[in-house]
């Protein structure tokens, strides 16, 4: 889960130091946090990441100062219908089940952070199985639990205009790291992008040294052929999680037959929204990034 990364940082910012893993291992109805959720929680009473977006936390940290004090793994259940759940702040008519293990060779082992993280800088998933009955848990598939750890999400805007400058805030929000790529010095400067990688090779050539994979996507919004055409050329080679571009019915279709006499299969065409985003009637800057960036997670989400 992209809203693990978080946990995942401060786990190596605490390396060594006594700590807990709070994780979301069932949930029921309108749970406010979704399974595999992540909270980590520091000797000293520091903690990162959420397991009900504060309905239970304060809970939570009583059970993994226990943890840490050597008790062992325990999954608390928290629901409307008990009582205990009003006390605890969960009325929202969900029900959701947290395993609190101690991050030590008896539960979740320090090294598992460190693997993860490893595989997701390759661009692979990594899947870790969990006993709930001893709360141990190992790298594998199949058994009580499993929690996936997908690559890091990406978004590559190709052209540095004004959309490009509204969908790079909306993605930091999303906690998507984003890169732009634009070979015009002029459009592509610190002061208009604050806070965004920059890069000014050729759209082709930065595409390809980046590697996209299915947590990436990949969006066209220059209107200069010279520069889309040969992004999504080189997206395409690739299994680029999602891909669009902007531009009319009209110019889509004109944009497909450059494409195709360029060589680019049938499938792969099809694999490119165009016009890109979800169609909410938006008008300006601000709301078509806000139709992209919806359309973004929503391919994230579609991923099997």
């Amino acid at each position: 889960m992209a809203e693990n990364d978080s946990v995942l940082a401060a786990a190596r910012a605490w390396k060594g130091a006594p700590m807990a893993l709070a994780t979301v291992v069932s949930t029921w109805g309108s749970a406010p946090r979704p399974r595999g959720s992540h909270m980590l929680v520091h000797v000293d009473g520091r903690f990162e990441g959420s397991v009900s977006g504060g309905c239970v936390e304060t809970d939570i940290l009583a059970t993994a100062g226990e943890v840490i004090a050597g008790a062992s793994a325990v999954v608390k259940r928290y629901g409307v219908a008990d009582p205990a759940a009003w006390e605890v702040g969960l009325p929202c008519g969900g029900e959701i089940a947290v395993l609190v293990q101690p991050v030590s060779t008896e539960g979740f082992p320090a090294q598992l952070f460190e693997a993860i993280e490893g595989a997701r800088a390759q661009g692979a998933a990594f899947d870790v199985v969990t006993d709930l009955a001893t709360g141990r848990s190992a790298p594998g598939s199949g058994g009580d639990f499993v929690n996936r750890y997908d690559p890091p999400r990406r978004l590559l805007i190709v052209g540095a205009v004004q959309i490009a400058q509204r969908l790079a805030g909306l993605a930091r929000e999303l906690g998507i790291t984003t890169q732009v790529i634009d070979p015009r010095g002029r459009f592509l400067t610190e002061e208009r992008f604050p806070g965004v990688i920059l890069d000014d090779r050729w759209p082709d050539e930065a595409v390809n040294a980046l590697r996209p994979d299915a947590a990436t996507a990949l969006v066209t919004l220059s209107h200069d052929p010279k520069i889309d055409d040969a992004a999504l050329i080189a997206a395409l080679a690739h299994p680029t999680g999602y891909v669009a571009a902007l531009g009319s019915r009209r110019s889509h279709a004109a944009r497909l037959d450059r494409l195709a006499a360029a060589g680019v299969a049938t499938a792969d065409l099809a694999r490119i929204e165009g016009p890109a985003g979800i169609d909410i009637g938006g008008i300006g800057p601000a709301e078509i990034a806000l139709s992209i960036a919806a359309a973004m997670v929503r391919s994230f989400h579609a991923r099997p």
